[in-house]
């Protein structure tokens, strides 16, 4: 039987998405390790089945295969989901033959025609500019963007990883319905400046990386390896270095503490924990995590209704102010596996 979930407004959409988006990074059989394709489909239908409406993916996730696999997974099912997607990040960015960023109105042409193909369907439901591109004019990139609404292709239009900044810049050439950014117990920036300029301006607020990239699952030990084409192998992520070293091993320490301390004692898993922390902020419209079997539905789901009292969240903030490898800053136009200073 499938169950029903709790929904959340994109701003001032009108649109209502769960509480818990399940991401499609990690199925993508690239930079998260091989994946069995028919695995990654149950996953999905999991997902259905346990009231999860929300489905991310991007063409940059296995070259689209993220897309393919999600489009099969929803096929006959398409009215159960709301999908997001995004441009800006191809093979050869801007004639160059090298991969990277290009928000040009050719190339975003292109990938919405080409994401629609994957995911066999006529039109997305909320589509955004993956990053930044320096090298297009932002009045370009929100024009295109503009004209994929108006053919039908997307019902909403949004960015992700901006700063205020940028957002500001883009809602001066038309609105913004939708920021995608990185939150999670180890990454609170967004808390400083662009949570609040979503909040006056009605911007909806997707959260990727709630659980740290794995390291928030409790699955790591100190002697957590990465394979080489993993992308945590460097130990960054977002432009911390949480997960490498000194750091990772400490980090992880932390994260033993959550589960013992605080997760435990609350009948919930470390996991849980953590992603009902980011479910708890009211700015917060939906928290993306990513699984790739059935059972880690199954516990992200529960995540949704538990409530954390003020000393809960008290007694998880105080481990967590001992975490390293943070930064303060975010950079838009930085590489996201390179420390920001």
């Amino acid at each position: 039987m499938t169950m029903t979930m709790n929904t959340r407004e994109f701003g001032r959409t009108g649109v209502h998405v769960t509480p818990i988006t399940l991401g499609s990074w990690p199925m993508s059989g690239d930079r998260y390790g091989r994946i069995d394709d028919s695995e990654a489909v149950r996953t999905i239908h999991a997902a259905l089945e346990r009231g999860i409406t929300s489905f991310d993916t991007a063409p940059g996730y296995g070259s689209g295969h993220a897309e393919e696999t999600l489009g099969a997974a929803l096929v006959g099912r398409r009215d159960q989901a709301i999908i997001t997607t995004k441009c800006g990040i191809v093979p050869a960015a801007h004639a160059t033959g090298q991969p990277g960023r290009d928000a040009s109105r050719a190339s975003i042409l292109r990938e919405i025609d080409d994401s629609l193909r994957r995911l066999r369907t006529d039109h997305v439901d909320v589509y955004l500019v993956h990053w930044p591109d320096p090298n297009t004019p932002l009045e370009e990139t929100m024009a295109v963007m503009d004209e994929i609404q108006r053919a039908g292709k997307t019902r909403l239009v949004g960015v992700s990883n901006f700063d205020v900044d940028l957002l500001e810049q883009a809602r001066g050439l038309r609105d913004i319905d939708v920021l995608q950014v990185g939150y999670n117990l180890f990454d609170r920036r967004q808390e400083t400046e662009v949570f609040s300029y979503c909040q006056r301006n009605g911007i909806g607020v997707m959260a990727y990386g709630s659980l740290a990239y794995g390291l928030l699952t409790g699955a790591f030990t100190e002697d957590t390896t990465f394979e080489p084409t993993d992308w945590r192998s460097n130990g960054v992520a977002f432009g911390q270095p949480i997960l490498g070293g000194d750091n990772f091993r400490h980090n992880v320490g932390l994260v033993q503490r959550l589960r013992d301390e605080v997760a435990v004692p609350l009948g919930l898993t470390v996991a849980q924990l953590a992603l009902a922390w980011v479910v708890r902020n009211p700015i917060v419209t939906t928290a993306m995590v990513g699984a790739r079997v059935p059972a880690e539905i199954e516990e992200n789901v529960q995540a949704a209704n538990v409530q954390l009292s003020d000393a809960d969240v008290a007694r998880i903030e105080a481990i967590m102010d001992q975490a390293r490898g943070r930064v303060n800053v975010f950079r838009p136009f930085g590489w996201a596996m390179q420390v920001w200073n």
